[in-house]
């Protein structure tokens, strides 16, 4: 078998071909470097073809490079180098120069103008292919064989491959089914790396009320929603949100879901959704009175379309215990006040996280207190650099999460080709 084994010399091999693995590869080829790209499945940036809803949101037009570091909270000052040597701008350029236009929705979220992720992958297959860089794909990967604090080689199943130097950039745990097994947080754990516990992020919720079922597909937009733990609030936030068969998703809640995985850990999590966040208390029960007053001899279930969704009703009538035929001059004041209390404070137990089969992202991986932000090398082994989301670096939706992989991407591409930065 030994004597079978061919060996392959580069100046890079990169493990992993996914967003930040084919962005260092075409970088540190542009640098003149001789790049191999190794990939487990049959071929590079199958989750990039999943990213947006399948429309690939590239990054966010987030102009100060302070503010949008600040999004990946506590850790995202490690980016701050990355973004200022190839940030929002250069990235944008970068497919412009490429013939993939770009376009700026709401919240900053930058789309192709085509709103075809397979456009943004198919751009990146052409110039791999272009570069001349090498790309193995359906190849398992044996064996990483370091010797103290370098790495020697790659040891493929009748392949080995020598470089200079080595970069991983196998992404998290999320949606698996891609490729993201978590392996490079292995390979990273027995060279010495801390690998901070990995866990699901950008993931919807499981919530314990089955009646939730009837208001699957239901987006909300312009809600508040609240999370308590111990009748003492965590966390708000405002924006969209939708209902699914088993609980939540959306912008919002995968925003939050992180901050409720956290919370989680110490105990159950209430979350209530105020779907009339501009009006106070008062305001509502004056609005919810002059339509009750002005359609006095309609049902409620004629009624509240003015206040609420119509898949919405059902459930809150009968949440309230008001019958659906029960006409609006019938209304006592109590069942006002609940229905108040239900458009203000609609209550949600919430169950669990669903895992990384359905997160959009891992929170964890490689420690950064073990990768220099200047070059993405690796503090423990010399000739290793990271990029992407193997490293312990999550943000929000919105295109944040993508931006690393092209900022630490095109940065460990250029610093491991042996470009003075």
């Amino acid at each position: 078998m030994n004597a079978a084994m061919q060996t392959e010399k580069y100046d890079l091999a990169i493990i992993g071909a996914g967003p930040a693995g084919m962005m260092a590869a075409l970088r540190a080829s542009e640098c003149g470097a001789r790049v191999v790209l190794l990939e487990k499945k049959h071929m590079p940036g199958i989750k990039l073809l999943m990213t947006g809803k399948e429309r690939c949101n590239i990054t966010n037009d987030e102009a100060d490079v302070r503010k949008f570091a600040g999004h990946y909270g506590k850790n995202g000052k490690f980016l701050l180098n990355a973004l200022y040597h190839f940030g929002v701008k250069e990235t944008i350029d970068f497919f412009h120069i490429n013939g993939v236009k770009t376009k700026v929705e709401r919240g900053g979220r930058i789309f192709p103008e085509s709103d075809k992720a397979k456009d943004v992958h198919g751009l990146f297959l052409r110039l791999i292919k272009e570069s001349g860089v090498t790309l193995i794909a359906n190849c398992g990967i044996k064996k990483i064989a370091h010797k103290q604090n370098m790495i020697e080689k790659i040891i493929l199943d009748n392949v080995e491959i020598r470089a200079r130097n080595y970069l991983i950039s196998t992404g998290g745990r999320s949606y698996p089914q891609t490729g993201s097994t978590g392996e490079g947080y292995k390979w990273a754990g027995q060279m010495g790396h801390t690998i901070v516990k990995p866990e699901p992020a950008l993931t919807p919720i499981l919530v314990k009320e089955q009646w939730v079922k009837e208001l699957e597909g239901l987006s909300l937009k312009n809600v508040l929603i609240s999370l308590y733990q111990n009748n003492k609030k965590q966390d708000e936030r405002f924006g969209e949100a939708l209902f699914t068969g088993f609980g939540m998703s959306g912008p919002v809640i995968l925003d939050m879901s992180k901050h409720i995985g956290e919370l989680l850990v110490d105990g159950p999590v209430d979350l209530f959704i105020d779907f009339k966040p501009a009006l106070d208390f008062d305001m509502l029960d004056k609005r919810i009175l002059r339509d009750l007053e002005a359609y006095k001899n309609k049902s409620m279930m004629n009624i509240l379309p003015e206040l609420l969704p119509k898949k919405l009703i059902p459930v809150v009538l009968k949440l309230t215990g008001i019958g659906p035929e029960t006409k609006g001059h019938s209304i006592t004041k109590e069942e006002r006040k609940k229905l108040r209390a239900l458009l203000k404070q609609f209550p949600l137990t919430i169950k669990s996280l669903l895992g990384f089969d359905k997160a959009i992202i891992t929170t964890g991986g490689v420690s950064l207190k073990e990768v220099d932000p200047k070059t993405m090398r690796s503090r423990i082994i010399n000739n290793l650099y990271f990029a992407g989301e193997v490293l312990d670096l999550d943000g929000p939706t919105g295109g944040y999460n993508l931006q690393v992989c092209w900022s630490t991407g095109y940065l460990a591409g250029e610093s491991a080709a042996g470009k003075d930065t």
